[in-house]
């Protein structure tokens, strides 16, 4: 299916999905999260023995569709936002509930909320070109994609703040520094390594592998309500004054 969002690809006991619109630096939509979701289904369907989740074009996901938001009227905004980031929070606890090693194979921008999906991934591969930045400041909405509920756990919490409050980038090299990924290869070898690590794990003993999966993984008891929080604060925000400005200058629209 060329023309969708997601690909997903089982082959040699790995599952591979794709995020597959580039043209948009794969930004977060909801048909896109949709997919997304009915491919992890799938993979917990067909119980592989990892997954890799990667990206085709110059960036892994922008984030939410900034656009997307501007053009709706302010009245539509925040159904809207309900779905879009819903969808976005079940993305990522269906990667924490699957009962198998997820990957994440990142280049370029991972930007807003599409940090979440590398946050709720086992183990990131990273390209030089990858950065994360928040944006949420910049453009007037609420942190979502977990990080407040995520990333201060991560990175800790004084930086998790510094990098928010002042819209910061975190380049690659900080990232694996920070333990945001945890190995950085170059951009064209980015989901080889991961492919190589995936299969590594999939030879490797089931039983062992869930239950450190179990002992080792963010507590889905502890994310779920702290992605539900997220969702609510980004809805107060979402069809004010301070988000109509932050958009109108992100997207440089009069």
């Amino acid at each position: 299916m060329k023309n969708a969002s997601v690909l997903y690809q089982l082959q040699d006991g790995v599952a591979t999905i794709t995020l597959n619109r580039p043209g948009r630096h794969n930004a977060l939509v909801p048909v896109l999260l949709d997919e997304l979701r009915e491919a992890l289904a799938r993979c917990r369907q067909d119980c592989p023995g990892a997954l890799v989740l990667r990206a085709e074009g110059r960036s892994f996901s922008s984030g939410g569709d900034v656009a997307a938001f501007y053009e709706l009227a302010r009245g539509e905004r925040r159904a809207y936002a309900r779905r879009l980031v819903g969808a976005l929070n079940e993305a990522m606890l269906d990667l924490l509930r699957l009962p198998l090693p997820s990957l994440a194979a990142v280049h370029g921008m991972v930007t807003g909320g599409s940090a979440g999906l590398v946050l709720a991934c086992d183990i990131a591969v990273a390209g030089p070109s990858t950065h994360f930045a928040p944006w949420y400041t910049a453009v007037g909405f609420s942190p979502d994609g977990g990080w407040s509920a995520m990333m201060p756990e991560r990175i800790g919490r004084g930086r998790a703040l510094d990098v928010q409050l002042t819209n910061r980038r975190i380049d690659a090299r900080e990232a694996l520094e920070l333990g945001l990924v945890q190995y950085l290869e170059e951009d064209g070898d980015v989901s080889g390594k991961a492919m190589q690590l995936a299969r590594r794990l999939r030879d490797v003993s089931g039983g062992s592998v869930r239950n450190t999966l179990a002992l080792t993984r963010p507590d889905v008891n502890r994310v779920a309500p702290a992605l539900e929080a997220e969702l609510r604060h980004f809805l107060e925000l979402i069809d004010g004054d301070e988000a109509d400005r932050g958009m109108a200058a992100f997207l440089d629209r009069d």
